[in-house]
Formats: C-alpha cells, structure tokens, sequence
C-alpha cells in the first residue's frame, strides 16, 4: 500500500485507481487515432504514479526487435535510442519471459542498460523502473515502463498490478500497432529488396545474383557500360560470361545497335580470318561472292568475342590492328574498312600461362586487359543459388508449361554444398531434369542427379552423430515451415506446433534469416 493514503488508505487507493481507468478507457473510447492517444495515456499514468516518466515498446516479430513506440516525459531523441533486442536488458527479459520486473535503484542494477541515456536519479533520490509485458490471446505483444523515485517503504506489487491493468486495457491498441509497424517494415523491406533486384538486373533481366561479389560484377559493369573501352571478362567456362557482354552492350549508347558474337574456339583456323574480317569474291575457292565479317556487320555497336584464348597467332597479329587501328581488310581484298566497334572479350583460360607458352600474344593481351571483369564461381557465390533455382524453376515452367511450385529445403541444402564444377550451366541443366522429374509440383532431394546425393556433397556423413543429425533435422523443418507460411514467424510456429519464443530462440541458434523466405 503507498504511504500517501492514510486513513482509510485502501478506500483512497482504490478511487484513484478507478478514476485513472475510467479516464483511460475513455481516451480509448474517444479516441479516433490510436497511436496519438499513446502518450496522454502515459501521461495519466505518470501523473497518478507521481512518476518521472513512462514509455510503451513494441515488439516485432519479424526481427525481434523491440523499440519505443510512445512516451511521457523523455525527448524524441531518447526514444530513438530505444531499441533492444529480445532478451535484451530489463525490456527485453519482460518481453521475453512475458513476466514484470521491478528494478528498485536502477543505478545499481547491470540489467538496466539505459539505452535511452536519461537520468538515473532525480534530485538526488534514486529512481525506480518498472516493467510489465503486454499481453493480448496468450501473446506478449509489447511493454509498459515506468520510472519513478524510489521509495524503500512501500511495495511495488500494487503498481504492477495497476500497469497491468492499463497494460490489458491499450493492448488492442498495441497490438494494432505492431502489426502496422510490421506490416510498414515488411514493406520498407521489399522496397529495399526490389531496389537491390532493379539495381542487380538494371543491365539484363538473365543476371541473377545479389551476393557482395555478383553486386561488385554488377557495379564495375554499371561503370565501364558506358564508355568505348575494351573489356575482358574473365571466369570459369559456365559462369555466363555471354551475360556480361549483353549487358554491357544493353547498357551503353550502342544498345540500338547490333551486338555480334563469335565464339573463337568453335571456328577452324582456315574459317576465322574470313569470319571476323570476311573476304572477297574469288578469295578463296568457294568464295562466290564478296562477305561481309563479324566487325564488319558489327559496326556502330558491339563485338563480342569469346573464348578469345583459342585464337590462333595469325589471327592475333591482324586482331591487334584492328583494336588498334580500328580499321582492316576483307579476305582476298585491298580496300580498308574503317570500323567504329566497341570490343568484349571473354576466356576461361590463364592467357598469362599462354604468354609464357608463346601461344598468345603479349602485346594483344594487353590491348584487351584495358577493363577487366572477374565473374566469381558459382561456389564462391553460393548465397545466389536460392534465387537462381527460382529463375530456373519459372523459366522452365514457362519453356515446358509446367506448375512447380518449389523446391524442398533438403534438396536446397544439396545445391548449398555441391562443388558445381560446371557452374550456372550445371545448375541449370539440374533444375530443368529435376523439374521433369518432379511428380508433385514439388522438387524434392531424390530428383536430384546421383551426383549430389553423396554422403560428402550432402553433409550427411556418420561424423555428425545423433546430436548433429538431429539439429540438421529441426533446422530443415523450421526453414520448411517459413517456406510455407512465406516467412511468416507466427503461423510456422502454429504449423511446428511450438511457441512463437521457441521458434525464435532456434531460428537465433541456427542463424536462420526469416526475411529470406518472404515474398
């Protein structure tokens, strides 16, 4: 009982405690915008409390982030400094636990973080904080907090009791808006996600990547694209080093104009001259009429060759005339042809090993070195296979008018750890026979080729043990679950039949992004 009702203390209490919930519910009952209600609501209660300040957190579900949402007697700047995590200092615990916890010298207390950075005691009287969760259908959706002087002769068990009552009497209120302030987050989130998407495929809607190495690709195409410089992209066979040269060409002022590509490892030695520079009626036996070449057709746009570390010797010295010279011949002709053509070059191979060997040019490779583009391994970005599989999966969809819906987490998990010595192409090629092969509309691990199903690329090895095996088990349904509800934290712990705090504790242990699963 507080020392300032004397006589007839509990009658005096109990009309306080009246008069302050019947002028709450109806500010409640009044009240047309909920949220700009909050801090009047708080201000009742610092009033009636005699206390320093009050404040209400929400909690978000989605990230596990708690944060000021309303408050009394703090300034703007130390409720945007209020943000914790669940589990997280005194807020925190509250939410976590779903129980109150009085802090009675907040001062001396190392739960107290004091994030906000208010003071700690008020005219030289130390300051107590109390908290309890807000609770609506069995489910913690926030907390109330107040902070007022401390008083070691009274007992704080008829504060809780009163916050608690406020506590059920706004949490309809709370609870609207936590889902407002989820609902506003996950859009800001698939704002960034389709910002991200745009700014990956800004040059080719066939790119699919958005690990830190596919962005850097991304970023160093978005700066040459632009130019007339000469690029080289360089990368295992696989990776779709074709890609790079469409978007560089899509992306520059010669986009209107034609983009041609050879591939240099797939023309004869006796047929490449005449395919990049063409030839003359009568040059050769069976040339019956005068041709025009790759450069040539190529002129006012782009040129792309590929392979370029097939070339034979020859064929180098009058390449390295014409990016220099931008001029040639045709094949059995005299006439130079003047050429405006911006060059792509691609290889898979060390072209600094052929110099050594003698069997590429030095001074070609530095003409076409002028812009290099590294594309990394698709083992090196494996954060960009979910999104490949996805492309894959509606293209061939499209291509075979098919309905699979997905694929399973255990056949992913199989894609994670796979060498892809094959890269992209590899990956492609799997999708469209597992596609085929999938009864259900679903992909599951056993329409997978024999090749990934090994003990070594599956990670189900006997080195695990029980304890491994089955953290990889509750791991795979978890993510099952967030795949099926779209990443939706509540209704996968509804169809895990298990908390919504023990799905969260688990998806922190196995460092599960929910957002990843959203659409």
């Amino acid at each position: 009982m507080h020392a300032n009702c004397k006589k007839g203390g509990e009658d005096c209490y109990g009309l306080k405690e009246m008069t302050l919930l019947f002028e709450i519910s109806q500010r409640l009952i009044a009240s047309k915008e909920l949220k700009s209600d909050l801090s009047p609501i708080l201000k009742i209660v610092v009033d009636h409390l005699g206390a320093d300040r009050s404040f209400l957190t929400i909690f978000n579900r989605n990230n596990s982030n708690i944060y000021i949402e309303a408050a009394y007697g703090m300034s703007q700047k130390q409720q945007s400094l209020g943000k914790y995590r669940l589990g997280e200092g005194v807020i925190g615990k509250v939410v976590e636990l779903g129980q109150p916890i009085v802090i009675q010298e907040i001062s001396k207390s190392n739960l107290f973080l004091n994030k906000t950075r208010s003071e700690l005691n008020k005219e030289g009287r130390e300051l107590t904080f109390i908290c309890i969760p807000i609770v609506l259908e069995n489910k913690t959706t926030g907390a109330l907090s107040v902070v007022r002087p401390f008083n070691p002769h009274i007992t704080y068990e008829e504060d809780i009791h009163l916050l608690s009552i406020v506590g059920s009497l706004i949490a309809k209120t709370v609870k609207y808006r936590q889902e407002k302030a989820e609902e506003l987050e996950d859009l800001k989130q698939k704002n960034i996600e389709l910002e991200s998407e745009v700014k990956a495929n800004n040059f080719t809607t066939n790119i699919i990547g958005n690990s830190s190495k596919m962005r850097d690709v991304f970023s160093l195409i978005e700066m040459v694209a632009r130019t007339n410089s000469t690029v080289l992209v360089r990368g295992e066979s696989g990776i779709g080093k074709e890609l790079v040269a469409d978007a560089l060409h899509i992306e520059s002022s010669r986009k209107n104009k034609n983009l041609i590509k050879v591939n240099c490892s797939a023309l004869p030695d006796s047929l490449i001259e005449s395919e990049l520079f063409g030839h003359e009626k009568g040059a050769f036996t069976g040339a019956d009429q005068m041709r025009k070449g790759r450069f040539e057709m190529a002129n006012g746009g782009t040129i792309f060759l590929d392979e370029i570390g097939d070339l034979p010797l020859s064929t180098q010295v009058k390449l390295l005339r014409v990016i220099q010279e931008r001029e040639f011949e045709r094949l059995g002709g005299t006439e130079t042809i003047k050429i405006d053509v911006r060059i792509v070059c691609a290889t898979n191979c060390n072209l600094e090993k052929l110099i050594e060997d003698g069997t590429f040019r030095e001074d070609l490779f530095y003409r076409i070195n002028v812009f290099p583009i590294f594309v990394p391994a698709l083992r090196e970005r494996r954060n960009d296979i979910p999104l490949l599989v996805d492309y894959f999966i509606n293209k061939f969809n499209k291509k075979n008018k098919a309905s699979v819906k997905r694929i399973t987490t255990s056949a992913i998990d199989m894609l994670m750890v796979y060498g892809w010595p094959g890269n992209v192409r590899e990956l492609e090629n799997v999708i469209e026979r597992a596609c085929i092969l999938a009864r259900d509309n679903v992909i599951h691990s056993y329409n997978l080729p024999p090749t990934l199903q090994t003990a070594d690329s599956t990670a189900t090895g006997s080195h695990e043990g029980m304890t491994g095996v089955l953290e990889r088990l509750e791991k795979q349904l978890i993510i099952e679950g967030l795949t099926s509800t779209k990443g939706n934290i509540t209704k996968a712990a509804e169809e895990l039949r298990i908390t919504e705090r023990m799905l969260g504790t688990r998806i922190k242990k196995y460092k599960i992004d929910a957002w990843r699963y959203k659409v």
